[in-house]
Order: structure tokens, then sequence, then C-alpha cells
């Protein structure tokens, strides 16, 4: 049975260190449920000493190390195929792309050197925008690129009863994102056959994570698995 305790503090972040302290663990090894929160405090309250009461549960420890290669695929698309999704009627996807259309024509004509193209199947919508100015929308390593790919999202399911997934691409980014990837993986892989010691990424997303297990799931010589908590969970690759 995991470990729980309860802490206070004059706010839930107090409360949170001063629990983290007496387990003797880091945030990411905790579940927290604020059991008191600092806001919600009546009239009558206010002269008596703010208390907040956290509850941390210690999380159970998860052998990522003995995963097959299907139970990877269950970790790292567990918070995506929650549900079963049910497929779009051509009707929700002419609506999707009216909504995403009108902010897209708003954007190219600030931006003035970019185009857009949008596509679709019963699921998903795609959107790619291409051009002079495009590029700039990418950012470091795809993040602005995935901030906008969410706004578009809230945009196209606005007053919709289903949720359509968006994937959006600037200048072929995730092509190109994705071979640099497969190509680290078959490099690292080497680096650890050659001298037996593991190696842990940079945090990635979901979407590159599941890129890194897929070029080495039929490695007879390494695996892989996910350590950490979003978004700074990281893939580590080792030996069998």
């Amino acid at each position: 049975m995991s470990k729980s305790i309860i802490a206070e503090g004059k706010t839930s972040t107090e409360a949170i260190e001063k629990g983290l302290k007496e387990l003797k663990v880091s945030k990411d090894k905790v579940d927290i449920k604020i059991l008191e929160n600092e806001e919600k405090r009546s009239f009558f309250s206010i002269l008596t000493p703010r208390v907040v009461k956290v509850e941390l549960t210690l999380k159970e420890e998860i052998k990522e190390n003995n995963y097959s290669r299907e139970e990877y695929k269950d970790v790292e698309h567990e918070h995506i195929e929650k549900e079963k999704r049910i497929p779009l009627t051509p009707d929700e996807i002419e609506k999707i792309k009216q909504n995403v259309e009108t902010f897209l024509k708003q954007l190219v004509e600030k931006m003035q050197n970019m185009s857009y193209e949008i596509t679709s199947d019963d699921e998903f919508v795609y959107i790619t925008l291409n051009g002079e100015d495009a590029g700039k929308l990418i950012g470091y390593r795809g993040e602005t690129l995935n901030a906008m790919q969410t706004l578009l999202s809230s945009i196209a399911n606005k007053n919709l009863d289903k949720k359509a997934r968006i994937i959006l691409d600037i200048e072929n980014y995730r092509s190109k994102r994705k071979t640099s990837l497969e190509e680290l993986a078959d490099k690292l892989a080497r680096t650890v056959i050659r001298t037996g010691k593991q190696v842990t990424l940079e945090p990635m997303s979901a979407y590159e994570r599941k890129i890194i297990h897929n070029r080495l799931q039929d490695s007879t010589r390494v695996k892989t698995y996910s350590i950490g908590e979003e978004p700074y969970r990281k893939v580590v690759i080792t030996k069998k």
C-alpha cells in the first residue's frame, strides 16, 4: 500500500515542500491532493491563522526496464487513446475547416509570405503551412508549432460535440524532425552497445518519444523506456 502523509503550511506550495522534505522525495514521486485550499476562506475565518493542508501519496514504483513493446505503446499513448474515437461526419469536417480557415486567413494576411492547405480524413484534419514566413512559427524544436497546434485544435472544435484531432505541420518540419530523431536513436544505440552504459535523452513530447521507441523496438541489443513526468519525460536507452 502506498504511503501517504498530510502536510500543512501557510500556502499550498509551503505545505507541499514540507511534505516532500518529510518523505525525502522529489515532487515527481508523489501524487498531491489539496485538502484545504488557501483561496476558500470564509468571512469569519479571516482573523484565524491561515492553514493549508495537502495530502502527499507516494507513487508505486514502475519497473519500466521490464516493459514489453506493447506495454511501451500503452504507456506512451494512455493520455491520447483514452477512448475510442467516433468518425467525423462530412458536415462536422466542413465546420471544422470553416473554423480554422477563418483564423488561418487572418494569420496569412499578417504574415504575408505564407500559404496554407487543409486536408482531412474521417478522424484527422491536417493543416500544412508553407512559405518564407512560415518557418518562424516552428520555434525551438517545434515548441511554437506544438503550441499553435493546440490553439488550432481549440478553434477547430468550437461548437462541436465530437473532438477532432488537428495535425499541424510547417515546412515539412515533422518529417525532417522524425528523420533527425531516428538518426539520433541509431547513433546513441551504437554508443550504448559499445560502452555498456545507458543513455538518457533530453525531455521530449510523447510524439517524439514514440519515434525513438519505434526506431529501436526491433533491436536485439538495446531497449528503451521512459522516465519522469510530463512535460519533462525522457527516453532511456540501455542494453538488453
